[in-house]
């Protein structure tokens, strides 16, 4: 099983060039969007780029890092080429990104990963990208909390363990004990993606836990709002405020157990 794991990343790659060529959606220019929509460009340029990516509460890596795992999470290829590229700017490296399209694919769904893939090759192939660059560190694995991790599989037992004992072994064995441990990202890099997409994609139920794990991984509650904050933008409003009464819950609960 840890065999097929460490070798997604390759085989996501490669896949994308046999079994579904590099995606070919129409990808909109700046000067296109500004002749057909005018006030959307304006807010784009002056609000979007000029303000919210350079707000100091989370540095131009994380938000590079968020806003690819919203991309991914929707779906959105026509805007990965940029805003991969831009990643790469921000510091990014080539070996994060493939690891942060496989990890999403536990969080996404593969159809996501593999179209994502296929972009990320093209990107690098215009970079000058070599394969070299984007393979998976050797380093690794990253540490856990028993007594965290103890917690986590006893609350998957009870809630789905007598219905589904093989979903409960893959979470166990191949989610937490294997993906999450690889080290080509660090714990709050694989938090801050999971986190993202949750927040993407509606998944206000899931957050509680995530971002629990994310805290524990080093996310500051600033950076948390920020992060929420951020994805608004990506996301919409609508999925941005419902994620907020969730984060004041879990800011509470690790208030009060803070001053106990």
């Amino acid at each position: 099983m840890k065999q097929i794991i460490s070798t997604l990343a390759a085989v996501s790659f490669a896949a994308s060039s046999v079994a579904e060529p590099a995606p070919t959606a129409q990808r909109t220019s700046s000067a296109d969007i500004e002749a057909v929509a005018p006030q959307l460009h304006a807010y784009t340029q002056g609000l979007l780029f000029a303000d919210v990516w350079k707000r100091p509460e989370l540095p131009p890596r994380d938000r590079s890092v968020i806003t690819m795992a919203a991309l991914v999470a929707g779906g959105h290829t026509a805007q990965m080429t940029g805003h991969f590229n831009r990643a790469l700017d921000n510091g990014v490296k080539p070996s994060e990104i493939i690891a942060l399209i496989t990890h999403l694919a536990f969080y996404s769904g593969w159809p996501n990963a593999i179209s994502a893939a296929g972009v990320a090759k093209e990107v690098f192939a215009q970079r000058g990208i070599t394969s070299e660059q984007i393979e998976e560190t050797p380093n690794g694995p990253l540490p856990i909390d028993p007594a965290s991790e103890a917690r986590r599989e006893a609350l998957l037992e009870a809630a789905a363990g007598d219905i589904a004992p093989d979903l409960v072994r893959y979470t166990n064995e191949v989610l937490f004990a294997d993906l999450w441990r690889k080290a080509d990202l660090t714990a709050r890099d694989r938090s801050l993606i999971t986190m993202a997409l949750l927040i993407a994609r509606g998944q206000a139920e899931q957050l509680p836990f995530h971002l629990n794990r994310a805290m524990d991984n080093g996310l500051t509650q600033t950076q948390a709002v920020e992060v929420i904050t951020h994805l608004a933008f990506y996301a919409g409003w609508p999925r941005a405020m419902s994620a907020i009464p969730v984060a004041k819950t879990v800011f509470d609960a690790r208030g009060a157990n803070q001053a106990k």
